[in-house]
């Protein structure tokens, strides 16, 4: 095979990508003929679920939901909860209405038509009403053994938009001295901008995508990710049955 063959290769692959993000935004575009404020960022929302589906194994569940913990205690609703559905069922669904356990969760993100101050901490909210719930963690048995309680990990958190409202139209110094007093909880670790702009934290530094590939940036590095956190932790299914057995009406 030649190189040039590989350089042209190469193109397409960036060609392609990048297609499929000039996609999305004309998708996001389309559903400002929706009037109302409240039905179009539902529709975004989709726009948005649809997008990380495609792009993330069949082993996450791709969803809006609430998520709780074995005390009962809840979440903001979420806009897009990224978790694991093989180990961990969804709780009390009722149509597009769920409960996701807060031990399932791998990845929460809010969904905003643009990417400023103000959304910014809303997320940080968002993310934090999730991280501060309890998680449960138990051994797990196996034909050879026993697997220890496995450590919950931090939930990613991330914010997904159509695009940046900064006057650079990108991420940049600007967008980190806001970004960077939100902590602990609050913590976003990512974010995207479907007009072609991407930022994570992963690494403990800021890291941006390319413009016109931001959406594969993203994409690929929320992957990477994600294989770094592996399972979520066995759910400790007793502790749900002890706190309906003490709070539940005899």
């Amino acid at each position: 095979m030649s190189l040039d063959h590989d350089i042209n290769n190469n193109d397409f692959l960036l060609e392609a990508f990048a297609a499929e993000q000039v996609c999305l935004c004309a998708s996001l575009n389309s559903s400002k003929r929706i009037t109302h404020n409240g039905d179009r960022g539902e529709v975004n929302e989709l726009f948005f679920i649809d997008f990380l589906r495609r792009y993330l194994p069949n082993r996450y569940t791709v969803e809006k939901a609430i998520v709780l913990d074995h005390t009962g205690a809840v979440s903001d609703s979420i806009d897009i909860v990224v978790f694991d559905r093989q180990y961990t069922p969804t709780l009390l669904d009722n149509n597009h209405h769920r409960y996701v356990p807060a031990e399932a969760v791998y990845a929460v993100f809010e969904c905003k038509p643009t990417i400023n101050k103000g959304y910014l901490e809303y997320a940080a909210k968002k993310a934090a009403s999730v991280r501060k719930l309890k998680r449960t963690s138990i051994s797990i048995h196996h034909a050879g053994g026993t697997y220890p309680p496995k450590e919950p990990f931090h939930i990613v958190a991330g914010i997904l938009s159509i695009n940046v409202d900064w006057e650079s139209g990108v991420f940049g110094e600007p967008f980190e001295a806001v970004h960077s007093y939100l902590t602990g909880d609050e913590q976003l670790d990512c974010g995207f901008a479907a007009y072609g702009a991407s930022f994570d934290i992963y690494d403990g530094k800021y890291s941006y995508g390319p413009r016109q590939n931001a959406l594969a940036y993203f994409a690929f590095r929320l992957l990477a990710k994600l294989q770094t956190l592996a399972t979520v932790p066995a759910v400790n299914w007793q502790a749900y049955a002890n706190a309906i057995a003490e709070h539940g009406i005899r």
